[in-house]
């Protein structure tokens, strides 16, 4: 399988479950200040990022995480790197996200705004949308979660 699994992580989290999903699917890893993949000859597409104020990232969140701490220079963000993203008409796709809460409707999900951003450009979900876990927003991973993610990206191997 040729897969590329695409990525935003501000403390470490997002990429860190991004590449669990790519060792299970013996994908590349991309961040998404990195060149983007060639789509063409692609059998799978995955992108994951930080839940952010109830959804994606914007610049304002991005600084906010810096504020908290956050590792890295500025740079694009899921949302950004999925708006530049080219036609991609049968694409199988996923969206993963992290987040601190296991209550979505406390801290939204950015996997749905991918999820929907993937659609848009012409991609089919092979999976419906994934959240992982943190303990906080600087993390640690919450227990159980990295094995959740390798096991989940296998899935997708299907």
């Amino acid at each position: 399988m040729n897969a590329a699994v695409v990525y935003e992580s501000s403390f470490g989290n997002t990429r860190a479950f991004a590449e669990a999903i790519a060792g299970a699917l013996d994908a590349r890893v991309y961040s998404v200040d990195d060149e983007p993949p060639e789509l063409d000859g692609l059998d799978l597409l995955v992108v994951g990022a930080p839940t952010h104020v109830h959804g994606l990232s914007g610049a304002r969140s991005r600084q906010a995480a810096r504020d908290q701490g956050a590792q890295g220079t500025p740079g694009i963000g899921a949302r950004e790197w999925l708006e530049r993203m080219p036609e991609a008409s049968g694409l199988p796709a996923a969206a993963f996200d992290t987040r601190p809460d296991k209550a979505a409707f406390l801290t939204g999900s950015a996997a749905r705004g991918i999820a929907k951003r993937l659609e848009r450009h012409g991609c089919s979900l092979a999976s419906e949308p994934e959240s992982f876990f943190v303990e906080g927003t600087p993390g640690p991973l919450a227990e159980g979660e990295m094995e959740r993610a390798a096991a989940w990206g296998k899935s997708l191997r299907r």
